[in-house]
């Protein structure tokens, strides 16, 4: 049996070392992301309806329903969320990923990330920036004027950008952003300045007017989470040909809606395992506390998953000005990162660990045996829908997440009869 779930596991590796994700366009998200339809909005996390929406993710909700326009007021949006009108699933049913409350309609412009070594895709949002934002649950006028701005010049232009300047290795551009101080989950500076240096040149070269190839590079510029929303999908699409591999007990999902925390194992392929996402310990905003903070929400622990963002601290110590800690912290959570991974990163390596490789790999057996929980550096977003973040910090998965997991892979494996070899 142990030689079976080895074997397995090798395999799962040996997808994630080999994985190649690329930046290869942009495009509408009904026009390119399966199964997406108008009624038909994606939310961060695992399965939840409008009555458990957390208040970001439905704030969210409302901000997508009045840049849809299907309602002219948040009051009215609300009411439209909770007729059954619309229909709710995750991102991660439909190849793509979402931060924070992680909503995606039908209008809006999406990267498009392909996974160049096993031929599947990955799909995001361009980032908003920071404060008050759709992904952080608010709504409010400037909310809906900044998407549009988004999808009428930032789109178009990038758009026509990467048509110019052609595909970019994002693997590549990860391994060189660890070793500049990035972890590329909650610190972007070096992975956006060298997306920038990447783009600029073809920004230029655009057919759009001098105006808008400023306000485009004003805005990356000035946004140094752009990258944020590259570094989503390029981990989603090298870890999700994991999700086939049976027998293996490697972790290929890790998602919160900001009610409930979900993983999904390769062995048990499209099943979530959940429980009660936690609150988030951290620093606050000026006028703000651990009192107005929402539970774990967002796709972008898919970052840890495999192997950087909290998994990868210890390359970039100045997070620690972000989410709280010492750099001795950051050290201390990337290495006991190794006790419940399988391999060490072939690409992604880290300068303060030596240049070992990033602890990629989360196998359930080894968060049930030593009782460490994967790390999670994340964006805070406020309670209540409409008002946005309120901070950064750390945070775990519930253990019952992986609990279950193993139940169901033990009873996997009677079912097929292997626990009896």
């Amino acid at each position: 049996m142990q030689n079976i779930i080895d074997n397995a596991n090798k395999k799962a590796l040996e997808i994630i070392q080999n994985g190649q994700p690329t930046l290869i366009g942009l495009g509408v998200a009904e026009e390119v992301i399966p199964g997406l339809a108008k009624d038909l909005f994606l939310h961060a996390g695992p399965p939840v309806s409008w009555e458990r929406m957390s208040g970001p993710l439905r704030g969210a909700v409302i901000a997508g329903i009045m840049y849809e326009g299907l309602a002219s007021t948040p009051e009215e949006a609300a009411e439209y969320g909770a007729s059954g009108k619309l229909r709710f699933d995750p991102c991660h049913h439909h190849d793509a990923v979402g931060p924070m409350a992680g909503v995606v309609t039908s209008r809006m412009p999406v990267w498009i990330v392909e996974n160049k070594a096993y031929g599947n895709r990955a799909y995001c949002t361009l980032n908003e920036g920071l404060g008050k934002v759709l992904r952080m649950g608010a709504y409010g006028p400037e909310v809906i004027k900044h998407l549009q701005w988004m999808e009428t010049v930032l789109y178009p232009v990038l758009k026509e950008t990467i048509e110019i300047h052609g595909p970019i290795d994002l693997k590549i551009m990860i391994a060189q952003a660890l070793q500049m101080g990035d972890e590329v989950h909650n610190r972007n500076k070096a992975a956006t300045s060298l997306l920038i240096r990447e783009l600029a040149p073809s920004i230029v070269k655009t057919s759009f007017s001098d105006e808008e190839k400023i306000a485009v590079l004003e805005f990356l510029n000035s946004n140094d989470h752009t990258f944020l929303n590259l570094s989503m999908p390029a981990a989603k699409a090298t870890m999700e040909p994991v999700g086939k591999v049976k027998y293996s007990t490697i972790v290929y999902t890790m998602a919160r809606n900001g009610t409930d925390f979900g993983i999904r194992v390769a062995a048990l392929g499209n099943r979530w395992f959940t429980a009660p996402a936690e609150i988030i310990d951290g620093l606050y905003f000026p006028g703000f506390s651990m009192d107005d903070a929402n539970p774990d929400i967002g796709d972008s622990c898919i970052t840890e998953t495999l192997g950087i963002g909290g998994f990868s601290m210890a390359t970039a110590p100045a997070i620690v000005q972000f989410v709280g800690g010492t750099p001795k912290d950051a050290v201390r959570y990337t290495t006991s990162m190794y006790e419940i991974t399988t391999e060490e990163s072939q690409a992604y390596k880290l300068p303060p660990m030596n240049f070992r490789g990033a602890p990629t790999g989360i196998d359930i057996r080894k968060v049930i045996e030593t009782q460490v929980l994967p790390v999670i550096n994340t964006g805070i977003a406020h309670k209540e829908p409409g008002i946005g973040q309120v901070g950064a910090g750390i945070v775990h998965p519930p253990m019952a997440c992986f609990e279950q997991a193993l139940e169901a892979y033990v009873t996997l494996l009677e079912d097929e009869g292997l626990l009896e070899e």
